[in-house]
């Protein structure tokens, strides 16, 4: 048989595989929700804007309602969007969706051997030790709150020195939530110019950013082809490689001064429960699942909280009338001694105008993807185990049906007729369900305890005009980035001495 013959058979038994790995796809698509006709190869992803995934969710969801069928690929998604669907879904039937998805960005590198990625008894048991062991180190507790306001401190006096000239925050900040969770996770604090602690940010952030824009997209959808393209998204496992590094050497030091009786941080207790677990051979306490979990906690604690807080700060800007009721607020309840938590039951506006900036920002788009863990009926569909489900959690943050005029900043959603504080079942910034995020009580306090300190201590201005400012995000994908913006910091007299 020459060359051009043998081609020839080549191509026409790839044709005649494509052809019936297609028609075995649109078969299995009949018996799913409503979506756009799949190509093969490249899925739906005609139907995408690349640079702005979420926008395209939802358009999708004008035309097929609120649970639809995408494909990524040759692999089908079920995309939830909306408070009545997600509820149905991740919360009705938390159980059922409890497994988590294949998702490359994350998964390539820990191989689903953490506490986020993970799943069955692994999952539940690296969870359940991950929770009982930031409890322990004061999660959601008094010790925890005065570790918060001791970095929240620090940063004051580092911004004080800027002596009100026009700056961006958002490094300074970072670095200071960053301490928050490494004095759990490490035992200690880093000063913010120590140069490891700077890379190790540094890689976090990156990281952030590539897996927002479009390159981290396509390697979401396409890691086996995407793994060999030159781009942006290379970087990603060369800097978990570094993260993971840095972390190589805090476990090894641990391991050679750890007190069994006294433990120091969240290593020292894996450490601790690794040796009374190492006789039993189906254990998932290992120096893997160790270093896994404890860069997943990296990425959980740093990025999302900063990233958070600096949105808080723009839309002060954005809305003065906003930020003078804020103000007020703290003048009138804390006035001059330190914030406490406790203060956010007195703070009702202030307690509305964070989570109303958790709805309108919307830091979270796109939960994490999950699957089912059993089949599992949902209206009139029959789900098979595996079955891959998008949480859209814009389309709960946008709701109409939930939120009046949802477009619109309004920290009355938040508010009841009588302007105490009411919270809302349609806020989901750590997603929902059984896979919640773990650090969530700890997120919750740092953003009030860092928020109220620092206006505590000062006046925020802006040389921009509030109809000037912009808050489109720079970076749409897992979370939404922030626009870069600069500020002035001008010391109050009622700041805490």
């Amino acid at each position: 048989m020459d060359v051009c013959s043998l081609c020839t058979v080549l191509l026409v038994l790839l044709i005649t595989f494509l052809g019936a790995k297609y028609r075995r796809m649109m078969l299995e698509k009949a018996k799913l929700p409503p979506g756009p006709t799949p190509l093969p190869i490249i899925g739906t992803l005609y139907k995408m804007d690349i640079s702005n995934i979420v926008q395209s969710l939802l358009e999708l969801h004008k035309t097929y309602g609120d649970i639809f069928t995408i494909y990524q690929g040759n692999r089908p998604c079920v995309v939830l969007c909306g408070y009545k669907a997600i509820k149905e879904t991740l919360i009705d039937k938390a159980e059922e969706f409890s497994g988590r998805a294949y998702y490359p960005s994350f998964s390539d590198f820990t191989k689903g051997d953490d506490v986020v990625f993970s799943n069955g008894e692994k999952w539940k048991e690296l969870r359940n030790f991950t929770l009982l062991t930031l409890s322990n180190f004061g999660m959601g507790k008094h010790s925890i709150e005065e570790r918060i306001k001791e970095e929240a401190l620090y940063l004051i006096d580092l911004l004080r020195n800027t002596n009100g000239s026009l700056i961006d925050p958002k490094h300074k900040l970072h670095c200071s939530v960053s301490n928050v969770i490494c004095s759990v996770l490490f035992g200690k604090r880093f000063d913010y110019k120590d140069e490891e602690f700077q890379n190790l940010m540094h890689c976090v952030q990156d990281n952030v950013k590539i897996m927002c824009n479009p390159w981290g997209l396509l390697y979401n959808i396409y890691p086996e082809f995407m793994k060999y393209i030159p781009g942006p998204h290379k970087q990603l496992m060369k800097n978990y490689t570094f993260i993971l590094d840095c972390i190589k050497k805090r476990v090894e030091k641990n391991m050679k001064t750890l007190d069994r009786n006294n433990p120091r941080d969240y290593i020292d207790c894996f450490l601790i429960k690794m040796e009374k677990e190492e006789k039993n051979n189906g254990t998932y306490y290992n120096h893997n699942t160790l270093l896994m979990s404890v860069m997943i906690l990296v990425f959980a604690g740093a990025e999302t909280v900063s990233n958070t807080l600096y949105y808080h700060f723009l839309f002060l800007l954005k809305h003065p009338n906003v930020a003078e009721k804020v103000n007020q607020e703290i003048d009138d309840v804390i006035g001059f001694r330190s914030p406490n938590y406790e203060d956010r039951h007195k703070m009702p506006y202030t307690e509305a105008f964070i989570h109303e900036v958790q709805r309108h920002a919307n830091i979270a788009p796109l939960g994490l993807p999950h699957k089912l863990i059993m089949d599992t009926k949902i209206r009139n569909y029959t789900f098979c185990k595996g079955t891959v489900f998008i949480p859209l959690l814009t389309g709960v943050h946008y709701d109409k049906t939930q939120f009046n005029n949802p477009e619109d900043f309004n920290p009355n959603n938040f508010l009841d007729e009588n302007g105490k504080f009411k919270n809302h079942n349609a806020l989901m910034p750590f997603s929902a369900g059984k896979r919640l995020c773990p650090g969530m009580s700890l997120a919750v306090m740092e953003i009030f305890l860092y928020l109220t300190t620092m206006l505590q201590s000062f006046t925020i201005k802006s040389l921009v005009s509030p109809e000037e400012i912009n808050i489109a995000p720079v970076g749409v994908g897992i979370g939404n980035i922030a626009p870069n913006y600069e500020l002035n910091l001008l010391p109050r007299s009622c700041s805490q001495e």
